[in-house]
């Protein structure tokens, strides 16, 4: 299982102790890698602490924030089980809804969780309506809930992948790279909760930015390996439709 962590000194504890109790429950042999991505609070603390408590929990500490992907590729990397878990550590969701994803595992490459309903901000909805807008017109990806924090992956799928996003595109990039192998994907429907503590980072406009910069060297780079002419059209078409987006986007950023 895999915990990436940014400044969730008001969750962590908590959710690795929910966590604990669910994998002793469900799964006979685990282990837990929490990811600090270069937290300024009381996270990498408390991450330490943890696994000074139970010998299967293991930190990795970012010296500085890289960014969401680059949690999940260091997560990945120390990953040694057949399956990988990669849940969000800021209590919007709950392990025990393992329950629903675990008769899928055997037979797809990802189970993906998809909220039922998303218990986030009117803006943070805005900007994953228009994140699922551009990978549908720009990757022809359908999915209910493309960014949903909440995933089982085969390990030896995982492994496969040359994973290079550092930041929140790191889900568009594996399913881009899982259709051009044709993996097999299953989305669960599981609960979300309202964040208790701590402030997200994802809405932030300079996050927005670094995640349209990101798309756009994505679909070069996917166009590259051989997906086409058809692949070009929608990445002008996409650019400048996303561009324009982008624009309204951070203009009511700026009003609140």
């Amino acid at each position: 299982m895999i915990l990436p962590a940014r400044n969730e000194e008001g969750n962590l504890e908590r959710v690795v102790g929910r966590s604990i109790a669910v994998l002793n429950e469900n799964i006979p042999d685990w282990e837990m890698v929490i990811v600090d991505d270069g937290s300024v609070d009381a996270t990498p603390q408390i991450a330490d602490d943890l696994a000074g408590r139970d010998s299967r929990i293991r930190v990795v500490h970012h010296p500085h924030n890289r960014g969401y992907g680059s949690a999940w590729r260091s997560g990945f990397a120390e990953a040694r089980g057949e399956w990988i878990m990669c849940m969000d550590s800021d209590g919007q969701f709950d392990l025990g809804d393992i329950s629903l994803l675990l008769p899928y595992i055997n037979h797809y490459d990802i189970v993906a969780g998809y909220r039922l309903d998303r218990q986030d901000p009117p803006h943070r909805k805005l900007n994953a309506a228009i994140f699922h807008l551009a990978a549908r017109v720009l990757f022809n990806i359908h999915l209910r809930d493309l960014d949903c924090g909440f995933k089982i992956f085969r390990a030896d799928f995982v492994h496969g992948l040359e994973l290079r996003s550092p930041g929140a595109l790191i889900n568009l990039e594996m399913q881009s790279l899982a259709r051009m192998r044709r993996a097999s994907l299953i989305e669960v429907g599981v609960t979300h909760y309202p964040r208790q503590a701590g402030t997200s980072t994802g809405a932030k406009p300079s996050v927005v930015l670094q995640a349209m910069r990101e798309i756009i060297i994505l679909r070069l780079r996917i166009w590259r390996q051989g997906l086409g002419l058809g692949g070009a059209i929608r990445l002008l078409a996409g650019a400048s439709a996303g561009l324009t987006i982008l624009g309204t986007v951070l203009r009511r950023f700026r009003r609140k």
